[in-house]
């Protein structure tokens, strides 16, 4: 037995926001993978998603926002090279981390005092993340330790029944790679993970 699929461009993504919504878990694509979501501001909803992906707890979860300005809501403070690659590279592939506000539950941030952020390049995470009304705790749609998916039939394979459902989209992701995770502090930029963005095209910009 597969999780909900919700295929409808229109109805299938406003019924997965109102999941998401009453601390529902949802999978759904991304410019990069299928990522499996949350809202970010209902701890036992991220308590949730940790579970079902079977992920240590002690690894924090990145947010997905809607729009660049949406990080005030959830960093308290962005560096200007940080506003520099947010300029070139948002949406896209490029998840940056940065001192958290408050307001972030600590379940997010595996108890740390940053969190990790991103607008993604697609148009329908885009909208969903906005019909919510806050970010998506989001991580790829698979078990811990697999390959992360990039089409509807892996989500469906790899995690069945445990999301409450399983938004389409066309199917497949269009970048098939996960984000560049890099850090930016005192002007230093740190990439903690090579992704679709090059490190050497994150350097040409600053």
């Amino acid at each position: 037995m597969n999780a909900r699929i919700l295929a409808d461009m229109t109805t299938g993504v406003e019924e997965a926001a109102r999941l998401l919504r009453a601390g529902g878990v949802i999978a759904f694509p991304t410019d990069t993978v299928y990522g499996l979501g949350a809202h970010a501001f209902r701890p036992a909803a991220v308590a949730r998603l940790y579970t079902i992906k079977g992920r240590p707890w002690n690894q924090a979860i990145p947010l997905l926002l809607a729009e660049p300005e949406d990080v005030d809501r959830v960093v308290r403070e962005v560096p200007p090279a940080a506003r520099r690659l947010m300029a070139a590279f948002w949406p896209g592939a490029l998840t940056i981390v940065l001192p958290r506000r408050p307001a972030v539950p600590d379940v997010v941030t595996a108890g740390g005092d940053t969190v990790a952020v991103r607008v993604p390049d697609h148009a329908l995470a885009r909208r969903l993340i906005a019909l919510v009304g806050a970010p998506l705790a989001a991580t790829s749609a698979n078990p811990a330790g697999d390959t992360a998916p990039a089409t509807v039939g892996e989500v469906a394979r790899s995690l069945g029944a445990r999301p409450d459902a399983l938004l389409v989209g066309s199917g497949i992701c269009p970048g098939g790679v996960p984000s560049t995770i890099v850090t930016v502090a005192d002007g230093e930029l740190v990439v903690l993970r090579v992704g679709s963005i090059s490190p050497a095209d994150l350097w040409a910009t600053l």
